[in-house]
């Protein structure tokens, strides 16, 4: 089993309520488990500014899936919930990311983990800190030294 995180995302149709179904459809993921889940968070975002905010969470999970395999799970998770990909950083119904799998390091044209740019965001390291406070990024490090450096990056616990 490996334990991987999932971070999840969404600013379309009832955002709160895409999180917490997505959250309850982890656990059906064959092979797999949700061990912790994140509070929910509420964030300004980032990109293209012109949308609502979003709600996030992370979610820690056990699976016996390789990281490509639970990769093509989350997709289809996100699916069901009408998720479309219309440009880069549009609005979304709900979005699903591999942020860490273990200690892999892994970069193909489907998947890079970890998840590139996830030290940087406030909006995956507040709730990844919540669940995991002393995980480690491979090959960037410490979620707690990068969750200090995104401090002027607002969040917002709401649950």
């Amino acid at each position: 089993m490996t334990l991987a995180y999932v971070g999840l995302g969404s600013n379309l149709e009832d955002p709160r309520r895409q999180i917490e179904s997505a959250l309850a459809e982890l656990d059906g993921i064959p092979h797999t488990r949700v061990v912790k889940q994140s509070s929910l968070y509420r964030t300004a975002p980032i990109g293209h500014a012109d949308q609502p905010d979003f709600v996030n969470a992370v979610a820690q999970l056990e699976t016996g899936l390789a990281a490509e395999r639970l990769l093509a799970e989350l997709q289809g998770i996100e699916n069901r919930h009408g998720r479309e990909r219309s440009f880069a950083n549009a609005p979304r119904t709900l979005d699903l990311d591999i942020l860490l799998f273990g200690d892999l390091q892994l970069s193909t044209p489907r998947l890079v983990v970890p998840h590139p740019r996830m030290h940087e965001r406030a909006f995956v390291l507040h709730p990844l800190y919540e669940v995991a406070p002393h995980a480690f990024i491979p090959g960037i490090g410490a979620v707690k030294t990068w969750l200090e450096k995104t401090a002027g990056q607002k969040t917002e616990k709401i649950g």
